[in-house]
């Protein structure tokens, strides 16, 4: 994204020439952009920028946009909150609704649908609540699909800005917190392919280093952890090392089909969500 509330771009990794997608759009208000399995992409945003709170919540909704250059953005009418999942073998997707989706005050759910593309104009279709939070101690929100898409992870947003990592079945709906740390503030973001040795891992936002560095604990003092799918919330490993530095963090961070590679983004601590400075490639 050029920034919070503007175009989608896309970087050629090699020659490093940047692509916009919607600049054909005047005062493109959308805050992020996600590949497709058939190389189209999911955007998401409000219709127009009116403030950051009320844009950011009440009016955030997705769109399909074609890869055909000239495309231009289409509604799919559906309201959601904040990210989505999306399958990296074909339409489906996972996101969540909030009160901004006529939902009782503090209540949320996680839907999985899939996007058709069969007729002239792109729709959501086969839409399944697949988890539900009646209160604020779990605001929800989908991440990513694994184990061939059988299963979900999904963030639960806390009361006092604490986070934890979650992952659903979604043949059982059996739901496992898998950071298992209380008064902590662990939000799930990009998986690590299968196969990745010992285990299934993703990586976290999280503020661990609180634990030795001190600092107020949440959202702002973050760095990127690696995190082990295995249910004891004890296989955490460090990443990145931003926080190091007073008003430094790391975050937003998405790992690459074959697992060699991590894209994220520097950040200040006093940054909304999603804002940075530089886009950086990590490699294992």
């Amino acid at each position: 994204m050029s920034k919070s509330f503007g175009d989608a771009m896309v970087i050629d990794l090699k020659t490093r020439q940047i692509r916009c997608l919607t600049c054909n759009v005047p005062a493109a208000a959308f805050l992020r952009v996600m590949h497709l399995s058939t190389g189209d992409y999911l955007l998401i945003g409000p219709d127009h920028f009116e403030n950051i709170n009320i844009s950011r919540s009440r009016d955030n909704e997705l769109w399909f946009l074609s890869k055909k250059r000239g495309s231009k953005p289409v509604k799919l009418g559906q309201k959601m909150s904040e990210g989505a999942a999306v399958s990296k073998k074909n339409l489906t997707i996972a996101f969540a609704e909030t009160h901004a989706a006529d939902l009782p005050d503090g209540a949320s759910r996680i839907i999985v649908a899939y996007l058709d593309l069969s007729g002239t104009e792109p729709k959501l279709i086969n839409k399944k609540t697949i988890y539900e939070s009646k209160d604020r101690n779990c605001v929800l929100e989908a991440q990513d699909f694994y184990d061939n898409d059988t299963k979900l992870t999904f963030t639960c947003y806390e009361p006092k800005g604490m986070a934890s990592v979650w992952g659903i079945e979604l043949q059982t709906k059996k739901v496992t917190n898998f950071s298992n740390a209380p008064g902590n503030y662990n939000e799930v973001e990009g998986i690590f392919p299968g196969g990745h040795p010992g285990g299934q891992y993703t990586c976290v936002e999280s503020d661990h280093q609180c634990d030795w560095l001190g600092g107020d604990r949440g959202p702002g003092n973050i760095d990127i952890w690696k995190l082990k799918l295995d249910g004891t919330g004890k296989d955490f490993t460090r990443l990145t090392f931003f926080n190091d530095y007073e008003g430094s963090k790391a975050s937003n961070p998405v790992i690459s089909r074959d697992g060699k590679w991590m894209a994220f983004q520097s950040a200040r601590t006093t940054d909304p969500a999603g804002v940075g400075y530089g886009l950086l490639l990590y490699r294992f």
